[in-house]
């Protein structure tokens, strides 16, 4: 079968810390993929692999723009912001006061967020999965068994096994984003993930037995444009499929801060995909550090010290039920990642008591729901919104340009303990997905590679402003953060880990020195980007 040649990516992709995601090496595309799919693949690669590389390129001009001086700002007024449209918000998910995410290759945490009762759950291929063939692979064939109805676990505790229970939950799939590519599935050549994750979940499903409409929640993208090419993704595959247009919806993360500013025209340009906006705020705060990680005054505060409404998350909370609500989509708030325990009762307590306070005040903000993480969490979560959406309600005198950029000051605080704990984190998290864990319960909280972002540019941030940018010790004195400094402390966590592990398994150590060794490596050579 022929297929079309995309020349080689002009990028350094051989020098990456983190490799691209590859088939085997004794993968046969022909034989070990769905009979018929490399047919269905190609002219969805022919149509838009180039347009990601240019989009891709666009992002990283941007963000040189940015870095130059030249920040993101509003667009001129359009037929987006300037008409009346309206997208018809379909019935079955007009209820999604809270939507549970994890990730898609745990068949057990698939199945208990879809018996949780939670109006949604978005299965992850993405943050909280580790990028790698075998579980993305494991992913979507979770995917196709949750939408069928058909997944099941093992309850080893209570012998028995464990199915999806008949309900009304909706079933949103997040594949990889826009900026990320598959390698080994056509010889020679790299596929936006995107497009190979859409395209093997559509191809295998019955939509004519789906109890909804395959939904995607669109992730990391950057710009309005960015929302054509998915548009254009969504009605290939529709079209390959036999089906209209816009049978495939959508919902789109707001977690790069040049989208904060077209989220009106990126909508309006997935108009007849899209059903909402969702705000995407740890992803969202890596993603604003990193746009001005060349100002000392945007040195965070420590990541656990800086409050849910602070300012540069609050105006934009405000902003997007205001651009949702006036063309008739739902707005979703964000994930809170301290997580609730059955074994720690006061953590426990503490969790949910945060959890509350978070969602009242994205309910208080006309947000129409939230994201959790847990089943304990979506009772909780749910409660805080006063009816099964907040589409009608819109503030008097909205500010629809509010500043995006408001400076962090006066909230938290930056001291030395927050470097060593960032870095902590980032060697486990990183120690985790080298296991194939794509999201870890670290310290109360959720972590995912939103965390590990925002936790390294933070440690960037601090060296490279460290004359400007005040650190306390626990006894109040400031510490310069040099990258000497930086590297003594990697050091030092990861002794302390060695020593806290339990198992005389010698690939145990190996690979929490890898997990340091890259972490430092993605710091020092400002490896950002969300991968």
């Amino acid at each position: 079968m022929a297929t079309a040649t995309i020349r080689p990516l002009p990028l350094p992709f051989s020098n990456r810390i983190v490799p691209v995601n590859a088939a085997p090496r004794d993968f046969d595309p022909e034989g070990d993929l769905p009979e018929g799919f490399l047919a269905f693949l190609a002219p969805l690669h022919a149509a838009i692999t180039l347009r990601q590389r240019a989009l891709v390129a666009r992002r990283e001009n941007t963000l040189a723009e940015a870095h130059a001086g030249k920040l993101p700002s509003y667009v001129p007024p359009s037929v987006a912001t300037m008409s009346s449209w309206k997208i018809e918000l379909p019935a079955w998910c007009a209820d999604q006061r809270n939507q549970m995410t994890g990730p898609a290759d745990d068949a057990e945490l698939v199945v208990k967020m879809v018996n949780s009762g939670a109006p949604g759950v978005m299965l992850d291929l993405e943050d909280s999965t580790a990028n790698t063939w075998e579980h993305n692979a494991q992913g979507i064939k979770n995917i196709h068994e949750a939408l069928a109805g058909q997944l099941t676990y093992f309850d080893r505790k209570r012998n028995n096994t464990v199915a999806i229970h008949p309900g009304s939950t909706v079933i949103f799939t997040r594949p990889r984003g826009l900026h990320l590519h598959q390698a080994g599935v056509l010889r020679g050549e790299l596929l936006p993930a995107s497009v190979f994750d859409v395209a093997m979940v559509a191809y295998q499903l019955d939509f004519n037995a789906l109890k909804h409409p395959l939904c995607i929640y669109i992730p990391k993208s950057e710009s309005a444009d960015e929302a054509l090419w998915w548009r254009d993704l969504f009605q290939m595959v529709a079209l390959l499929k036999g089906l209209p247009k816009n049978a495939i919806k959508c919902m789109a993360l707001v977690e790069s801060h040049p989208l904060a500013f077209q989220m009106e025209e990126f909508a309006w340009n997935l108009r007849e995909h899209i059903v909402g906006l969702n705000l995407g705020r740890w992803d969202y705060m890596a993603s604003l550090i990193h746009f001005n990680l060349e100002d000392p005054e945007w040195v965070l505060p420590d990541r656990n010290t800086i409050p849910h409404n602070v300012a540069f998350f609050q105006n934009l909370r405000n902003l997007i039920p205001e651009i949702c609500h006036k063309h008739g989509m739902l707005a979703i708030g964000g994930m809170t990642a301290l997580y609730p325990s059955r074994e720690d009762p006061e953590l426990n307590r503490r969790a949910l008591k945060v959890l509350a306070g978070d969602k009242k005040n994205e309910s208080n903000s006309l947000m129409d729901g939230a994201w959790t993480g847990h089943p304990d969490q979506n009772e909780i979560a749910v409660s805080q919104f006063p009816a099964p959406n907040q589409l009608q309600a819109r503030p008097v005198n909205a500010n629809t340009h509010p500043d995006l950029r408001p400076l962090p000051e006066g909230v938290g605080k930056r001291t030395l303990a927050g470097t060593r704990r960032a870095i902590g984190t980032v060697i486990r998290y990183r120690n985790g997905v080298l296991r194939g864990k794509g999201a870890s319960l670290l310290d109360g909280y959720m972590e995912d590679l939103a965390t590990d972002r925002i936790y390294r540019l933070m440690i960037a941030q601090r060296i490279r402003h460290s004359r400007q940018a005040e650190i306390l010790d626990d006894s109040g004195t400031a510490v310069a953060h040099t990258p000497e400094l930086i590297s003594r402390l990697f050091d030092e966590e990861l002794d302390r880990l060695l020593q806290e592990q339990k198992s005389d398994d010698p690939q145990t150590a190996a690979t929490l020195r890898e997990a340091r060794r890259i972490s430092e490596e993605m710091i020092r050579r400002e490896e950002f980007d969300p991968r």
